[in-house]
């Protein structure tokens, strides 16, 4: 059944990992969906395999948001499903040692393109519509090195509580999904080789009460759920997808 046709959604960094897995999830289940990306070929190469729309923008960049933001509304008039997805992890590092041009690049994706694009969108979300935040279990841990990543996070959550706050007498909903270790490129992203990255996936593994690491689609089937009409009376809540890491 295409529970989600004559909805149109938009997936921020929909090219790979959890935005691409719940576009075509989306996409499956009748939604027109849009997905969007800094690099070109990648995400056409990604809308043409799930048969979404791409747009090329970059989150960070709030010109990019309010043209696409320009093209949705003239085609569509409505965004019932906003998933904002997009987010990096930038350098670690110590507090002592990090630098201006690091904390500006994971706080420009991943807290203020966030928060521009959830603000552009919100005249184009009808009643009803849903708007998922996708977070992480680092909002609510201290590891070292890590500082920018995890309250970049953490502000995200802060965010969307209160979105959801001020959104919920227009009926729209507001939640977070927050994953643990999951399966995508990310890792690969920050430099690590493939021994590296087994190493990590290994040492992750025995932390897990579950025993295993979360796949995109884990994550994607959440986010969809939490935009359907079954889940009409969640709002403001975050959903921990960990494997009983965080227990």
């Amino acid at each position: 059944m295409e529970k989600f046709s004559n909805k149109v959604a938009i997936v921020t960094g929909g090219n790979s990992g959890i935005g691409y897995a719940t576009a075509k999830d989306l996409v499956a289940q009748g939604a027109t969906v849009i997905i969007t990306g800094r690099r070109k070929e990648a995400i056409e190469k990604a809308a043409k395999e799930i048969g979404a729309i791409p747009f090329v923008a970059d989150q960070a960049n709030i010109t990019d948001t309010e043209e696409l933001y320009k093209v949705v509304q003239q085609k569509f008039g409505k965004v019932d499903i906003l998933f904002i997805n997009a987010g990096i992890v930038g350098s670690l590092g110590s507090i002592e040692n990090m630098s201006e041009e690091n904390f500006d690049n994971v706080m420009g994706i991943n807290f203020k393109g966030a928060y521009f694009t959830l603000s552009k969108f919100i005249p184009l979300l009808p009643e009803g519509a849903s708007v998922v935040i996708l977070s992480s279990i680092v909002a609510a841990t201290y590891n070292p090195n890590s500082s920018v990543y995890q309250a970049s996070k953490a502000a995200l959550n802060s965010i969307a509580k209160t979105a959801a706050a001020e959104l919920a007498p227009k009926r729209i909903r507001v939640n977070i999904v927050s994953p643990g270790p999951t399966q995508t490129e990310v890792l690969t992203k920050i430099g690590l080789d493939e021994t590296a990255v087994q190493n990590l996936h290994d040492h992750i593994l025995n932390t897990i009460p579950l025993k295993k690491i979360g796949t995109a689609k884990d994550v994607a089937k959440l986010v969809t759920y939490l935009s359907d009409e079954g889940a009409s009376f969640i709002t403001g809540s975050e959903f921990v997808i960990d494997g009983g890491l965080t227990l």
